[in-house]
């Protein structure tokens, strides 16, 4: 049950919560709590140790004068007039005490203790407050029919109701006080007769009939159109097992049908973009132009599932085209839905991506294609809000962003997603890792249901298979290799096993062996161990340029496109450039630290190697890795890679010494170990 069903009964009646009045006998405070000035009367005061209000008035012993005294008026010395009076009038020495929420105190201290001044004014009482964990106790001091008159003010003021005044010398209420309401209590309480009974919240059907809701919420989008495959002849024609084949033969492509129940044909693969887009001549002449040969396998296979209109899950190691795969049919989605573009009042395709640096990558991926004259924007923490958000308002059709930012616009209202059809989450397993699935989550609600949803990662973790269950709707898997955690076959990998103290000898000895044509990003762990490392490269003269969290936004981008058009050839980075960073020419990875985890590593490998090329990767590894080193066998030995003997030796000595702590570790017993000389947690000391 949610939070805000907590204020009605099962049957859906609302639960009143009336003022707790409880009258008992006076408790002298404690001196931490009681506070007086050394000269004057005692003044209202907030302890702000306690974060208590309190107004601190000490019960005056009855003194008669001949006149009516009121207990404690401001200005008054601490010894002066009383609280009591003669003349007949009943006197009274146990304060009242009245138990208040501590949510409803504001209202009877008012802005800077004026509302408690004024009622002790107007009532002749003296009144403290001493709060609790939930209740506040609202001690009123003073003669009986004093005390009375202020319990009836206050219980005014927490039910909403105020008075006017301060009360006549007298103690006749000539200016009294009133209901804040225009209207007299006899009309109030007609009107309230006349009112309707309160009807129950039926929950359980609300509940029942949200799928009837859901539907009136999204009842006036416009119609959607999904499916804009026409299968060609000759992908028609593969047999079962030519299929099978091609897909054995291509990086071992594996598709697989999500949908539960009875399984559908999945679609045969393309072997070339005629075969995918005959029918659409302005993507063939963006093609053409840029000089592709022919598809990757991810394109291959995820081209016809996304041109049926139905929701893929691509799975693929880095730099295999994963991008252009959900790019293109997007492209042809946006062009040929039935709203025109003029009438939709808002972008048709959103790809949100974990990083700044893979947003614009995409944004430039889109720029370079310019089909059809969409308007595309990359929204993303970093840049110019007042210039996104003006953008946003002259019109776009595609948005690439990062879940931040566009969280920010949306709660705002300075985006519409209700006209988005096409979505894509671009390195699904990041944005998780990055903590985005919350922002995620608010930004999905306000994306219409029917929509077309692509989800691509690297990896498949458990929480990307949770994302992919929430959002996408009778989807289709294709991955490519395996699921298991693989590095591209393109890349030689070395790993040299080091000590801490060697790793700059180690990348400056790499540095002066590169040959004039390579090009090589070096990884470290620590934002300032970045620093450090460009530092002392730039110290020896050599060009270099650094990329991590702490640098601004404009400094990054100057960096990266340094590093692209070859004006350094190394740039030392975090972990901030192991995904998104698509630069083709890059010849060597250099891990000066090793990343937090495998995935990571898998990531930072497939920055070099990118679309077909070939690479190579180096990798330092301390006896302070060893923990890891069992995983990165596996992973050498499944992309088929030399392991080093010292690496194995590394593996064994860290499994001994996981079985020896298992087999030495306390069996029972609390606090573990020896204590006091005895096994098994005893406590005895001597």
């Amino acid at each position: 049950m949610s939070d805000w069903e907590d204020e009605y009964e099962a049957d859906g009646v609302t639960l009143s919560k009336p003022l707790s009045v409880q009258v008992k006998s006076w408790r002298p405070p404690s001196p931490q709590r009681a506070r007086t000035r050394d000269t004057g009367a005692p003044r209202a005061e907030v302890d702000l140790d306690g974060g208590q209000w309190t107004n601190w008035r000490e019960p005056t012993s009855n003194v008669c004068d001949g006149e009516t005294r009121r207990n404690n008026s401001y200005g008054r010395s601490r010894g002066g007039r009383g609280g009591g009076c003669c003349d007949g009038e009943r006197s009274r020495s146990s304060p009242t005490i009245l138990n208040v929420d501590n949510s409803l105190v504001g209202r009877i201290i008012g802005r800077g203790g004026a509302k408690i001044r004024e009622l002790e004014e107007s009532s002749g009482a003296s009144i403290k407050i001493n709060r609790g964990v939930d209740e506040a106790e609202v001690m009123i001091f003073g003669s009986g029919d004093v005390q009375l008159k202020a319990k009836d003010m206050i219980e005014d003021l927490v039910q909403g109701r105020s008075f006017r005044g301060p009360m006549g010398s007298n103690g006749n209420s000539n200016t009294g006080y009133q209901r804040d309401s225009c209207w007299s209590a006899s009309a109030v309480q007609a009107v309230g007769a006349a009112a309707p009974a309160r009807v129950p919240i039926d929950w359980i059907a609300l509940r029942e009939n949200r799928d009837k809701y859901e539907a009136i919420k999204w009842q006036d989008l416009p119609p959607l159109k999904k499916d804009f495959y026409i299968e060609a002849e000759s992908v028609a024609a593969h047999s079962a097992e030519e299929v099978k084949i091609w897909r054995k033969e291509n990086n071992n492509i594996f598709v697989d049908d999500l949908v539960e129940g009875e399984k559908r044909t999945f679609p045969n693969p393309v072997c070339t973009f005629e075969e995918a887009f005959a029918h659409y001549p302005g993507i063939m002449e963006n093609i053409v132009r840029v000089g592709f040969q022919k598809p990757t396998p991810i394109q291959s296979q995820a081209w016809p599932v996304i041109l049926k209109g139905i929701d893929l899950i691509g799975i693929a190691q880095t730099g295999t085209g994963k991008t252009l795969a959900y790019l293109l049919p997007g492209f042809i989605h946006m062009d040929e839905q039935p709203l025109p573009r003029d009438q939709r009042n808002g972008p048709g395709m959103l790809v949100l991506t974990p990083t700044r640096e893979l947003a614009l990558q995409i944004e430039a991926e889109c720029n370079k294609y310019s089909y059809k004259g969409f308007k595309t924007i990359c929204i993303y923490g970093g840049g110019d809000r007042r210039a996104q958000i003006n953008k946003v308002r002259s019109g776009v059709d595609i948005v690439i962003a990062t879940p931040g930012r566009l969280n920010d616009l949306q709660m705002n209202d300075l985006i519409n997603l209700r006209s988005i059809t096409y979505l894509v989450l671009d390195e699904a397993d990041r944005m998780l890792d990055m903590g985005f699935e919350p922002q995620i989550m608010k930004i999905i609600l306000d994306i219409r249901p029917d929509r077309q949803t692509v989800m691509t990662s690297a990896t498949w973790p458990t929480g990307v298979r949770r994302l992919a269950k929430s959002y996408l709707k009778n989807s289709m898997m294709v991955y490519v290799g395996t699921l298991d955690l693989a590095t591209v076959n393109t890349v030689h990998q070395m790993v040299l096993i080091v000590q801490e103290e060697e790793k700059k000898a180690y990348v400056f000895d790499f540095i002066h062996r590169m040959e004039p044509q390579d090009k090589v990003l070096i990884f470290v762990g620590k934002k300032i161990k970045a620093d450090d490392l460009s530092s002392d490269l730039c110290l020896q003269g050599i060009p270099v340029q650094s990329m991590h969290g702490d640098r601004e936004q404009c400094d990054r981008e100057e960096a990266l496109q340094d590093f692209k058009d070859g004006r350094v050839r190394i740039l030392v980075a975090t972990d901030l450039a192991s995904r998104g960073l698509d630069v083709h020419d890059i010849t060597h990875v250099f891990n000066y630290d090793f990343p937090r985890n495998m995935e990571e590593y898998v990531h930072r490998v497939g920055r070099t190697g990118r679309a077909g090329r070939s690479g190579a990767s180096v990798t330092l590894v301390t006896r302070d890795d060893w923990k890891i080193a069992s995983e990165l066998i596996t992973i050498l030995e499944r992309s088929g890679q030399d392991v080093p003997e010292e690496l194995v030796l590394m593996a064994e000595r860290y499994e001994k010494r996981q079985r020896e702590k298992e087999m030495y570790a306390p069996k029972g017993g609390r606090g573990g170990g020896r204590r006091g000389g005895f096994r098994g947690g005893s406590d005895r000391r001597f």
